[in-house]
């Protein structure tokens, strides 16, 4: 049986969620402002789980319909077959609801609604006036816009970007989602240099080596689907796991690396690269960016750097954003690749980016910073021919 599954993304990176969808093998049927559908078997929600480094969770489509009025999507949700997915004991509930240019705007007022109406289906379809909810878990989410409700039962539990690996994080961090989406929107391979500089806990080095080595980022996890036997057998899940495993590839070679200016972070990012089996991938040490260097060319900087949200840290973001500029300038044929919220970033680093893109990071808007450097040259095979890269610039 197919059906239409909804993975949610950060806003701004749709197109590096549509891509590794497809990567997996599903056709996807709609891109919207922080979602895409995609079609696919009971299959999908095993595999998606695993594989999806961007996604933030996957979702079931259950239904999609207009609604202006609460009479409106009362009938509407009661008219949705809910049995066929929540079985006489299942424990269900709206946990979310999300209102965008439409009539219906208020998130209690939705939850309610909708959570009375699958109640009064179920109730008929099953003969009962009591449910004892002692089975699985089915969260539900509602997403309403312009005037259209959209509602997907949640797969995975957990937001995706709990990989299980960090357990200790940083004042600021990134979510693996997040970084993993700008890693993935940017020329770096697994056997291509990779520095960052503000690494915290260690988020964007982590899931760049989990890239090199080829390991699915649900690997460290489970997910609250696991317990639908009713739509997912589980074996499902076996045979993704028995797949996430076969992939797995040692890589011959990595330069991967984190510095951060807190003793206590990097000792936080070694522990949770350990957690995520690629310690042995990574070399974290403590340094001031002031002392940023590295002796080869057609390197990456990966940053996440203080975006100065207090006043008393603001003051210090000209020098700071001065010292990354210096040092990016000294990385011969480097290229560097920056989110920040600071707005005079490209002033004090001295350099006008060549490419910019909105990104939201939590509720904050901020900006992912893309300085190209050159295009390296061809690699030679043993044979003398030239090694095609992927890269359009680097």
């Amino acid at each position: 049986m197919e059906y239409q599954w909804i993975a949610p993304c950060h806003f701004g990176l749709e197109a590096v969620c549509k891509k590794e969808i497809m990567e997996l093998g599903y056709p996807v049927t709609q891109v919207e402002d922080g979602r895409v559908t995609f079609q696919g078997g009971p299959e999908a929600a095993c595999r998606a789980n695993l594989f999806l480094r961007t996604a933030e969770r996957v979702l079931l489509k259950a239904a999609s319909f207009p609604a202006r009025t609460f009479d409106q999507l009362f009938e509407a949700v009661k008219a949705v077959e809910w049995e066929a997915y929540i079985p006489r004991d299942g424990k269900f509930w709206v946990s979310k609801a999300t209102s965008i240019k439409s009539q219906l705007f208020s998130p209690s007022d939705i939850q309610s609604i909708v959570k009375k109406a699958m109640v009064e289906r179920l109730k008929q379809v099953y003969g009962i006036s009591w449910f004892p909810e002692t089975g699985a878990e089915y969260p539900l989410r509602v997403f309403f816009f312009k005037d259209t409700a959209t509602l997907g039962l949640d797969t995975s539990g957990e937001s995706l970007h709990r990989r299980g690996y960090r357990q200790l994080v940083s004042k600021a961090p990134i979510t693996e989602t997040l970084a993993a989406a700008l890693i993935l929107l940017t020329p770096w391979q697994g056997d291509r240099i990779l520095v960052d500089p503000f690494c915290g806990s260690g988020t964007f080095p982590i899931e760049a080596a989990m890239m090199a080595a080829h390991m699915a980022p649900g690997m460290n996890r489970s997910f609250l689907a696991e317990k639908w036997e009713n739509l997912f057998p589980r074996k499902l899940w076996y045979e993704a796991a028995d797949e996430a495993a076969d992939l797995v590839m040692e890589p011959g070679h990595t330069d991967i690396q984190g510095y951060d200016l807190d003793g206590e972070m990097v000792k936080a990012a070694r522990e949770n690269a350990r957690l995520a089996g690629v310690d042995h991938l990574i070399h974290f040490q403590q340094r001031p960016v002031s002392q940023l260097s590295h002796p080869k060319k057609y390197g990456f900087l990966f940053m996440n750097p203080p975006y100065g949200e207090r006043l008393e840290d603001r003051e210090a973001l000209p020098e700071l954003y001065r010292q990354i500029g210096e040092r990016f300038r000294a990385l011969d044929s480097w290229s560097a690749y920056m989110i920040t919220s600071y707005p005079d970033a490209e002033k004090y680093i001295g350099r006008k980016a060549d490419r910019n893109r909105k990104i939201y990071n939590g509720m904050m808007k901020a900006y992912f910073y893309q300085f190209l450097g050159p295009k390296p040259p061809r690699r030679k095979t043993p044979e003398g021919g030239g090694q095609p890269r992927k890269e359009e610039n680097t």
